[in-house]
């Protein structure tokens, strides 16, 4: 399968340097929140941005991201704010690659053909869709395909004989979940997360990058020799959760903003 090359693509192009991919909530706290905190941290070294759409059931996220998604949704933040939002940070000149995490009831919503149009049309690379198992996206495939936007695949341990498949289609870069269960922090990884991750790696020409669990500095340095890049959403949550009432002022944002810039900072380098 051949996708038409765009930010992604151009990015994985050099396999040398490993990547940083923090995602967050759209609109938690606020829209304008969000926009600041993405344009921080790609200055501290944010490779690919995803940016969650609130969900009300959100399957695969943990109590960190679930509470993010409920305050975005007293927001009644949806897919459009999502895209107006690429579309901005496009507007001032941000030029990492932007992923939109949806689950799949949404984008049937918003209709197929019309949401990937959507997603070239503001500036979006990709889009990560954990609820739609690769044996049903077939109509998402052909229209991202059309549009030039990457479905990027999940594949999990328990993947297992579907590892395989899995790998053969993927594209844009293949997002390895690195723990059962959902995402969230956590204190320890797998101790056969390497073996899992080669294996992976063995069944696609697509670059690799694991997430799920990963919180802080020395778990990015220890799964990088493993892939092509690191996932961390939850820790980075946590910490816009830490600086909600801060963010939502617009007179004490630009120090919370800051605090979290370095917080990436720290993770991001931990690649370098």
């Amino acid at each position: 399968m051949t996708v038409a090359t765009n930010r992604i693509d151009r990015l994985f192009e050099d396999r040398s340097r490993k990547r940083f991919i923090p995602f967050i909530t759209v609109g938690d706290p606020t829209i304008e929140a969000t926009f600041q905190i993405v344009t921080a941290m790609v200055e501290a070294g944010a490779d690919v941005i995803e940016l969650g759409v609130p969900y009300s059931d959100p399957l695969a996220d943990g109590p960190t991201i679930q509470r993010a998604s409920q305050r975005a949704l007293e927001n009644r933040v949806s897919i459009s704010d999502a895209l107006k939002l690429v579309a901005r940070l496009r507007e001032t000149g941000v030029e990492a690659s932007l992923v939109l995490f949806s689950y799949v009831n949404p984008v049937f919503q918003y209709g197929i053909e019309r949401f990937f149009a959507d997603l070239a049309a503001h500036g979006a690379d990709g889009v990560v869709i954990p609820d739609l198992p690769i044996e049903e996206n077939g109509p998402a495939v052909e229209a991202a395909k059309k549009y030039g936007i990457h479905v990027i695949s999940l594949v999990a341990p328990t993947s297992e004989s579907r590892i395989k498949k899995i790998g053969e289609q993927a594209t844009g870069f293949l997002y390895c979940v690195s723990s059962l269960g959902v995402t969230g922090a956590r204190t320890d990884l797998r101790d056969d997360l390497a073996d899992f991750l080669q294996k992976v790696k063995s069944s696609t020409n697509a670059p690799t990058a694991v997430g799920f669990g990963i919180s802080t500095p020395e778990q990015v340095r220890a799964v990088a020799p493993h892939t092509d890049g690191v996932i961390v959403g939850s820790a980075i949550v946590q910490e816009i959760e830490r600086y909600n009432e801060q963010l939502k002022d617009p007179e004490l944002m630009p120090e919370a903003v800051g605090k979290i810039k370095t917080f990436v900072h720290q993770l991001a380098s931990a690649l370098q």
